[in-house]
């Protein structure tokens, strides 16, 4: 991974075949190893379970990670230097969709924290977000069994509100969804 101006893009991305996953924010790699944990994973795993069920009749789609967004930049997707792979990714707009993942926001991300990873999705992550358009923004903290939703509002994120394990989350996307924290943190 050599680059004379120290920036990547997604066309330098797609060459990295090292077997390990990677992101890009604002041209810098950011190498997302080492696999997450099992609780990491179980409670990402329900989550994700719920937002399938409730919209396999709907025209949104729900993806789990490994799978990028390219925040293009010009509307040049390869060229682009912001690619992720949140832990869930909600796309509502199928026209975002192709066979590298979402070209563009999605209106849902959901990141589970890890120890390695908690700063880069609190700061770096949540920046790049917000100045992307996701409408809304779940960080869930598996350590002290919480998820903080984040709303846009006039192009900036707004604490709807910190649910706890006894909670049920709703969200402002989907009037019906409604996620029972007791059993994802069990």
């Amino acid at each position: 991974m050599s680059n004379p101006v120290n920036r990547y893009t997604y066309r330098d991305y797609l060459q990295w075949d090292d077997g390990e996953r990677w992101e890009l924010i604002n041209g810098v790699p950011y190498n997302m190893s080492p696999a997450p944990s099992r609780i990491h994973q179980k409670v990402l795993g329900e989550i994700f379970g719920e937002f399938r069920d409730y919209l396999k009749d709907k025209s949104c789609e729900v993806y789990l990670a490994p799978f990028d967004v390219r925040f293009p930049s010009n509307d040049q997707a390869d060229d682009t230097d912001n690619v992720v792979q949140p832990d869930i990714s909600i796309i509502c707009d199928p026209d975002k969709l192709d066979d590298k993942g979402c070209n563009g926001n999605p209106d849902l991300i959901v990141e589970v924290l890890s120890p390695s990873t908690a700063k880069h999705d609190r700061l770096r992550k949540f920046e790049l977000y917000e100045e992307n358009g996701v409408q809304e923004y779940w960080i869930v903290d598996i350590s002290n069994e919480t998820v903080e939703v984040l709303s846009l509002n006039h192009g900036q994120y707004e604490r709807e509100n910190v649910y706890g394990n006894e909670d049920e989350i709703t969200t402002n996307l989907f009037d019906s969804f409604s996620l029972d924290l007791g059993t994802v943190f069990t």
